[in-house]
């Protein structure tokens, strides 16, 4: 389990991240006054509902009801956890999680981290020292790599032999557990990867979680890759995405190869932004990871009947991830060639012109869908729209589908609302606005509670207007108790913005009415806030200043005052006197 991170840390990132910039970089928004808007990317819908506030630094969607903060924009868009989106949001703004906030994973899986780091550096020791290095030295020399680059993806060298990493690193049961040697039949261990060139796969953190393998010599298989293990995942990870975003945080494109020495190649020749899956097709996980850093994916295939049919599975995995600003692409080369052997023939130069003339992902896929099919006859374009159906479901809603939805109906004839009713049906309709009409806040009862914490959710600096909340806690009466609750809670951090105040009642009983009223038109203007925001606390203190004496007066009937309680009735019941004798003194002319 991962120990709690702490409040003020979730506060002050929420201060410093930018809603807007981080759903900027996976929507299309559009300013509409003070704030922006996009179509939601959690329900189809053709007209935007989905509104972001940038001084409120939050997300709400009229149409399905989503909302939320920058942390649970990634955890829904991006399907993290929240500790990821924290940690994500985390690295974005240069902060780094406190001590207290450490993960029990790493202090669970620790070891396998430190035996794995390790290993990596044997492999690349023998790489420099071993008796029988020169085998995989001229191997590496042969496909052209340097010195510098082996070094920078840390590539090494597995020996001939069966237990030199065991016997180097002991004879844990751990090392099958990380992945490193397997068991004996007859007991012992023995080491997974022998007599092969070795490259570690690092996580985003930059710590190595598994390794491959590539044989030297005429052995099979060609590539060993390390086993599923607690700390390492195929369908998640990607071979020198670590190395790549060392060079470029943000790269314009990113490049996905099949094999790690494709990989290695690139970048000597300078094309640094390339990554491999690992052994396994690409999959819907893998490419939300490469969005994240990067607008434009480019999938690079053989141009065989093999690479065009892998190609078409990485397509089917990025279909779900295809949102607004997103790009994919599939550039297939020549017969006989791999981006290893390519670009070692024509330059980087080169195979970046190819990069850059790579077809489209609506090209590929109605060009792969429209093989084996009459599109001169009915029947064929009728079987067109039958294979592109299962399909076109899994693109979420935006400017791709719409279009996608457009060139099936100009290739079959049939109109795109029928296209689109038929294919999707009523599975994601939500409620619409009439044309014309304003995203409408719920209608609530303008009580002094909840218009005071309406504006506190507005303005969270009106909290210093408040001076006395004592008695806020102790009232039946949800909504002053909660408002006492916000106030303290501002006292204390004056610097949370909407955004972090909200998050900071996330799962407890009173989120569900925070985000109704932090949407909730209340139609005071904003020079206005601060009347209302006093006279609101005017009338709840006119409200809970009879309870807050009965219930002193009981204390004090029990001998239980203290000091600042025995000063607070004083003070309230003179209050109360004067309130009554103005009340019963007759009107003067």
């Amino acid at each position: 389990m991962a120990a709690k991170i702490p409040d003020h840390f979730i506060g002050e990132l929420l201060t410093r991240v930018d809603i807007v910039e981080v759903i900027g970089e996976r929507l299309e928004l559009k300013r509409v006054g003070s704030n922006l808007q996009a179509l939601c990317p959690f329900h189809s819908e053709k007209t935007p509902s989905f509104t972001v506030s940038p001084s409120k630094q939050f997300y709400h969607c009229f149409g399905c009801g989503a909302h939320g903060t920058a942390i649970r924009f990634l955890m829904e868009h991006d399907r993290l956890g929240f500790r990821d989106a924290v940690e994500t949001l985390a690295q974005r703004a240069g902060m780094a999680l406190p001590e207290e906030a450490r993960d029990e994973r790493e202090e669970q899986y620790g070891e396998l981290y430190k035996l794995l780091g390790k290993a990596s550096q044997h492999y690349q020791r023998w790489l420099r020292e071993h008796p029988e290095r020169e085998t995989a030295v001229a191997y590496l020399k042969r496909r052209g790599l340097s010195g510098d680059i082996a070094a920078q993806y840390g590539l090494g060298f597995a020996p001939p032999g069966w237990d030199n990493l065991a016997r180097a690193l002991g004879r844990s049961p751990k090392l099958v557990i990380a992945g490193l040697a397997n068991e004996r039949d007859n007991g012992g261990l023995y080491d997974r990867f022998r007599e092969r060139i070795i490259f570690p796969i690092r996580d985003r953190r930059g710590r190595v979680i598994g390794f491959g393998g590539r044989v030297l010599g005429e052995g099979q298989p060609k590539y060993l890759n390390s086993p599923e293990t607690p700390v390492f995942h195929k369908g998640r990870e990607l071979y020198g995405l670590y190395e790549c975003l060392k060079k470029q945080r943000h790269p314009d494109a990113i490049v996905v190869v099949e094999g790690y020495m494709d990989v290695v190649a690139l970048a000597q020749y300078g094309i640094s932004e390339a990554v491999a899956t690992l052994g396994t097709a690409t999959s819907t996980t893998q490419v939300d990871r490469l969005f994240q850093v990067t607008k434009d994916v480019v999938f690079c295939f053989d141009g065989d009947r093999a690479g065009r049919q892998a190609a078409w599975r990485a397509l089917e995995n990025a279909l779900p991830a295809m949102r607004s600003g997103r790009q994919a692409r599939f550039l297939f080369l020549p017969d006989g060639e791999d981006p290893d052997s390519l670009v070692r023939k024509e330059g980087a130069e080169n195979f970046r012109h190819r990069m850059a003339k790579a077809a489209q992902l609506s090209e590929f896929f109605f060009d792969n869908l429209s093989r084996e099919v009459d599109l001169g006859s009915m029947d064929g374009r009728a079987r067109l729209a039958e294979r592109a159906a299962p399909h076109l479901k899994k693109l979420p809603p935006g400017l791709l589908r719409d279009m996608m939805f457009q060139r099936l109906s100009e290739i079959t004839g049939l109109q795109t609302e029928r296209l689109e009713a038929g294919i999707s049906g009523a599975r994601n309709a939500a409620p619409r606005q009439a044309k014309g009409q304003k995203p409408r806040g719920p209608r609530l009862e303008r009580t002094p509670a909840r218009v005071a914490i309406a504006m506190l959710l507005q303005q969270p600096q009106l909290a210093r207007l408040a001076t006395e909340t004592e008695g806020y806690r102790e009232q039946d009466n949800p909504g002053i108790e909660l408002l006492g609750q916000m106030l303290e809670l501002l006292n204390a951090e004056p610097q949370l913005s909407t955004g972090a105040l909200l998050e900071r009642f996330r799962d407890s009983r009173h989120e569900s009415a925070l985000w109704k009223l932090a949407t909730w038109e209340h139609m005071v203007p904003d020079d206005g806030l601060e009347r209302e925001f006093t006279d609101a606390l005017r009338r709840i203190e006119g409200l809970i200043a009879p309870k807050r004496l009965q219930y002193l007066d009981k204390r004090m009937q029990q001998g239980q005052l203290t000091e600042s309680e025995l000063q607070e009735w004083q003070q309230l019941l003179r209050e109360w006197k004067e309130t009554k004798a103005r009340a019963t003194d007759p009107p003067t002319e």
